[in-house]
């Protein structure tokens, strides 16, 4: 009697036999197509949860499907360990974040250890190792010496909770840090920048290329780089007295057919001429009140249209280039320094947040650009100055239309990429007064935290010298482990790190204590995976050039602009360094949903948290990994339900009696498809090449869940037979074929109960991972005969089992042959046969 499906009994015993085995490391294989399916890594806060079940389930089914399928298959891991929540923890628990990290890291292998996944032991980094560090330090030297490296004062992101700043990216929803979900402040400091702007426009162009990408996160990443076509403009500043200063002030305009609608001029509160406008003059304290109030306010605040707007005036003007009009200049919160040039042209007649500025505070808003069907047409067409000053309109108009009140331009039509825009920037252009531009919204990546956990920065800072690369010989640079954060302390708190010599001139120096942002971490990871134990390089062309780039790469959507756009700016750079041929990192991108609870987030603060390690010890790892791919489509998010573990479990059970019934037969040898005559056999051979057929597709396609159904409608199909089919009339054969097809097919999915059919139960001697994928045939898997449903009048009033290479006119003769279809049409004449062949006729009749 087969004994029953214990998943305990096996799975841990196959997860040894799989490390001594070495059954998941690669190397490079020029006879084979490769293919490198990676999972985002995992940051070490703890044991692993359901997403990462999740996660790393979908990875692991397309590597092991893949090795099947005869590819080279690189699947490694490793882990992000950088960065503030592991400070914060150590912090809290009063110990050292290396010791949190190191931790949480073996517990997080052990437990993938446990669901089976197939990774390359070989290959495994960790990020806060100086082995891997060191060559992050590395890549900074590189990224300084090609110009890609700059250290500025800046207005910045700070995280007054996690006391750190925070790159543009890393600010989110109303202007919160996207870890501790505190509200981000401004303040100016000194610090360091990787100019990701100088491929700005690559990053954006490469994005057509990206065909296996989700459209979703193609246009978050073009959104967020941002590019405008318009002008730059060059106003001179004024007094009252029209007195011009000297100074210009540049504004970019993506409209500058509005030129002559301009009837204020406005600056970020944190451009550098505000101080000089107002400095010891009346409107020095209004202004600085403005100033204030929008240090206060998030970026994200200020960027919205709901925002109050504040202003003040300067007391000084600038003079409008294209009618020589002076301009107030005014500074409002809802200019932002970061975009553009910190200066907006005002034109509140064309802008709906200058139009809502203007009304309160009283300013001018002349009609520039007039629709074809409003009122102001018939009135200002052809009129050259400015005879109106004010709109009868509720809201700004910023659509096409007929330019007015704008001199020379007058009549020509305004809007986006018009011939007003085109002939407006010409004629400044042609009087040294602007020119044709480009702008990003994208901004140079703000690198430098001052935290401690985290890739110190190879630099030094020299009174003779100033700003020092630490030469590559000496690096790396190793943090040092004994600053004691629960303390406070911080690498600028520990002058046993800091003290140091200048290399170039031996004199004393101090080093950077600034730490590089934990995402220069994760944006070349992927490329040490393929070089994972070079103590001479960060990873060999060759190895590079073999395996990248990665052709299949999971994780979340949150990761659209952070991580995925960074890892995009690295691979460029990377390549035009000549370290490696991609220029893009990932061919393909799954972006998996949420696991949920009663529809809501998984989290300890809700208390619906399903722990992993418990459904493993109940189920086993095969059910879970299953189950989580059964219960929705990867992209959707899932809801738990245990009942459906229950099912999955039962499931494994079903197919664990069929296989272990049919091997208790002696092995009849392979399957002659031929001499399978019956009807019933023929029925179970037919089923199985069409769901070897279909589980192929599936997966291929992350069908997983219908895969797994396709696999229970075959069990099912081999269960009748068994059943159903006389004794006398069964093949061992075929069902010994269906049984070995259905372990194969599972395997994937189920990895552990998998080898244990296939070598303990079925007997044979190597790993059911090395096996071939089993294969289709698509004239076995055609059906002899089709079921066709037969309407009248749109009601379906029998079905018809007819050859499945019938002709039209055949099927036609049937069906209206039928003697329920005859029964529906006495009385009626016959007008229309419609034959959908294989799947319908429908007969339409009359009276």
């Amino acid at each position: 009697m087969a004994r029953p499906y214990e998943p305990h009994s096996f799975e841990e015993k196959w997860q040894s036999v799989w490390d001594a085995e070495g059954l998941y490391s690669v190397t490079e294989d020029p006879g084979k197509p490769k293919k490198y399916v990676l999972e985002m890594f995992p940051y070490p806060s703890g044991d692993i949860h359901m997403g990462h079940v999740r996660n790393y389930s979908i990875g692991d089914v397309i590597a092991r499907f893949s090795v099947m399928r005869g590819y080279s298959v690189l699947h490694p891991i490793g882990w992000d360990a950088f960065g503030l929540p592991a400070e914060n923890a150590a912090i809290k628990s009063c110990t050292h974040p290396a010791k949190w990290t190191y931790a949480n890291i073996e517990t997080q292998a052990a437990s993938f250890r446990r669901m089976g996944f197939s990774y390359d032991p070989e290959r495994m980094v960790r990020s806060c190792d100086v082995e891997y560090y060191r060559w992050g330090q590395w890549i900074f030297l590189k990224f300084w010496e090609r110009g890609f490296v700059e250290r500025k004062k800046s207005p910045v992101n700070w995280c007054p909770s996690c006391k750190t700043v925070l790159a543009n990216e890393q600010v989110i929803g109303d202007g919160v840090c996207w870890r501790c979900k505190t509200p981000v402040e401004k303040r100016e400091l000194e610090q360091w920048f990787f100019k990701i702007t100088e491929y700005a426009q690559e990053l954006l162009d490469d994005l057509d290329t990206l065909a296996g990408w989700p459209e979703r996160v193609k246009t978050m990443q073009a959104n967020w780089i941002g590019r405008s076509e318009g002008a730059e403009v060059d106003f001179e500043v004024c007094d009252a007295g029209g007195e011009p200063s000297g100074e210009t002030i540049t504004v970019f305009t993506t409209r500058p057919d509005t030129l002559f609608g301009c009837s204020f001029f406005l600056l970020a509160p944190e451009h550098p001429l505000v101080s000089a406008l107002v400095s010891g003059t009346a409107h020095e304290s209004d202004v600085q009140a403005v100033v204030k109030a929008a240090a206060r306010e998030t970026a994200v605040e200020r960027a919205s249209g709901e925002a109050e707007k504040l202003g003040a005036f300067t007391g000084r003007f600038v003079v409008n280039p294209v009618n020589r009009q002076k301009v107030p200049i005014w500074v409002s919160n809802y200019v932002l320094m970061e975009y553009g040039t910190g200066a907006v042209m005002a034109v509140p007649s064309g802008d709906q947040r200058d139009f809502e500025f203007a009304r309160k505070y009283g300013l001018p808003i002349p009609p520039v650009i007039v629709a074809e069907d409003d009122s102001l047409h018939e009135k200002l067409s052809g009129t050259r100055e400015r005879v109106m000053d004010d709109v009868p309109w509720a809201q700004a108009y910023d659509g096409y239309g007929t330019m007015v009140q704008s001199g020379q331009f007058t009549g020509m039509r305004g809007g986006k990429a018009s011939e007003g825009m085109k002939a407006v920037t010409e004629w400044l252009e042609s009087r040294g007064q602007g020119r044709f531009s480009i702008n990003f919204r994208l901004r140079d990546w703000l690198i430098s935290r001052q935290r401690y956990w985290g890739n110190p920065i190879p630099a030094i800072h020299c009174p003779v010298c100033g700003l020092v690369p630490v030469p590559e010989d000496r690096l790396p640079v190793v943090l040092p482990m004994d600053v004691d954060i629960t303390r406070g302390e911080t690498l600028a708190d520990h002058p046993e790190f800091y003290e140091t010599t200048c290399p170039r001139c031996g004199g004393p120096a101090r080093r950077e204590t600034d730490t590089m942002d934990t995402f220069t971490c994760s944006s070349w990871y992927y490329f040490r995976y393929c070089d994972a134990r070079n103590d001479a390089q960060a990873f060999s062309r060759a190895r590079a050039d073999y395996w990248m780039p990665v052709d299949q790469y999971i994780g979340g959507i949150e990761h659209a602009i952070l991580h995925l756009l960074y890892s995009r700016f690295f691979t460029k750079v990377f390549a035009d360094m000549g370290l490696a041929a991609a220029r893009e990192p990932f061919t393909n991108l799954l972006t998996q949903g949420m696991v949920k609870k009663d529809g809501e987030t998984m989290s300890k603060s809700k208390g619906n948290v399903v722990a992993p390690e418990d459904m493993v010890a109940k189920y086993g790892a095969d059910a879970l990994r299953a189950f989580i791919l059964f219960m929705a489509p990867p992209d959707k998010d899932l809801d738990w339900n245990q009942d459906g573990l229950e099912g999955m479990s039962r499931f494994l059970g079903r197919l664990w009696r069929y296989v272990s019934d049919v091997a208790e037969a002696s092995d009849p040898g392979p399957l002659d498809s031929a001499a399978i005559c019956d009807t019933a056999g023929k029925a179970l051979l037919r089923e199985r090449h069409r769901v070897t057929g279909k589980v192929t597709d599936d997966i291929e396609a992350f069908g997983f869940n219908t895969a797994i159904s396709a696999m229970m409608e075959l069990l099912n199909a081999a269960g009748d037979y068994r059943r159903d089919a006389p004794a006398g009339s069964r093949s061992a054969a075929l069902e010994r074929d269906v049984a070995e097809t259905l372990v194969l097919l599972v395997a994937p999915f189920a990895p552990h109960m998998a080898e244990e059919l296939w070598r303990e139960v079925l007997g044979h001697p190597g790993s059911v991972h090395r096996e071939p994928w089993p294969a289709s045939d698509p004239a076995l898997a055609a059906a002899d005969e089709v079921e066709i449903a037969v309407q009248v009048n749109g009601k379906v009033r029998a079905k018809l089992t007819i050859a499945a290479d019938a002709s039209e006119d055949a099927i036609r003769e049937a069906a209206l042959g039928l003697p329920k279809v005859l029964e529906h049409l006495e009385g009626l004449t016959v007008r229309k046969v419609v034959v959908v062949p294989g799947k319908l006729v429908s007969v339409v009749a009359t009276a």
